[in-house]
């Protein structure tokens, strides 16, 4: 339904998002999620079709032709940095599907209560995980978790952000956590599988094989399950590039849809780029005024 006051139908409430949603699967079609970081992004990836649009603050390095690893690391404010692009490229052109906002719920210099009021009333529709902890492993997240700036605080947003009504659709890369999740109140799971590969920004050896992707994104979806059955399964990441792939992990997994960034966003520049300029740089110049130059 539209807003009241712009005309335009950001933002839903959570019961709206879901229903937006489920009325697509009831269509028998899959639900496409895409990051923007850029207004004219947004503006086409909406005239694509997609069902959702999320604001990663690695969207601006990603488009700033830096990978998007960039988010995870200290090079910004991750939360201003979503919060700006939503405010000022992002939610003034989009005119109807929902805006999602990236939230970093481990930055302790923010209530996150306080926070996602802020976020619900710059018209955002919804949150989602990122930058997340749930995708770095090994000593490094052990120190993490014993320092103050666990995966907890993650879940513990996701709860809040369901009593304040906003749409919840989040990243997890383990069972434990889709099951952490689903007991917060998520109401879309995403199987996060690694860095997305290609491009020239995108990961080639740091990747899991599309085998190893089905599998742990099933794993995932089963830990979900086990708390609740209404849960909407996403896949994202890792050797899930391209459509094709993701209609793989779809026809092997119980999975609904794909959320893509660097595919998406970044893969689609890359080449459409490249391919624009070669054609120009194929277009005639007359003998004529080529003949000044030749003296």
């Amino acid at each position: 339904m539209p807003n009241p006051w712009t005309g335009k139908g950001n933002p839903y409430t959570r019961k709206e998002v879901v229903e937006r949603l489920r009325a697509t699967l009831k269509k028998g079609q899959p639900i496409i999620a895409a990051g923007a970081g850029t207004g004219i992004s947004a503006k086409f990836i909406e005239k694509g079709g997609a069902d959702l649009i999320i604001i990663y603050n690695s969207g601006r390095f990603r488009m700033a032709g830096r990978g998007s690893t960039c988010g995870l690391m200290a090079y910004g404010d991750a939360n201003a940095i979503a919060m700006e692009i939503g405010e000022h490229e992002v939610l003034p052109v989009v005119e109807e599907i929902p805006v999602i906002c990236g939230v970093h719920a481990t930055d302790p210099r923010r209530r996150m209560w306080h926070w996602l009021l802020q976020v619900k009333d710059m018209g955002f529709s919804g949150v989602n995980n990122f930058p997340t902890h749930t995708i770095i492993d090994g000593q490094f997240r052990q120190v993490l978790e014993e320092t103050g700036m666990s995966v907890k605080q993650e879940f513990e947003m996701v709860a809040i952000a369901r009593k304040m009504e906003l749409f919840t659709v989040v990243y997890v890369a383990t069972a434990d956590e889709a099951k952490a999740m689903a007991q917060a109140g998520a109401d879309a799971i995403i199987a996060h599988v690694g860095t997305t590969v290609g491009g020239s920004i995108g990961v080639r050896g740091a990747v899991c094989t599309m085998d190893d992707a089905v599998k742990r994104t099933q794993s995932i979806i089963d830990g979900a399950k086990k708390v609740r059955k209404d849960i909407i399964f996403l896949s994202h990441g890792g050797p899930i590039a391209t459509p094709e792939d993701a209609a793989y992990i779809n026809e092997h997994t119980d999975c609904v849809g794909f959320v893509g960034a660097s595919s998406l966003e970044r893969l689609a520049v890359e080449d459409s780029l490249t391919q624009l300029t070669q054609k120009f740089k194929k277009i005639p110049v007359t003998k004529q005024a080529l003949k000044a130059f030749k003296k």
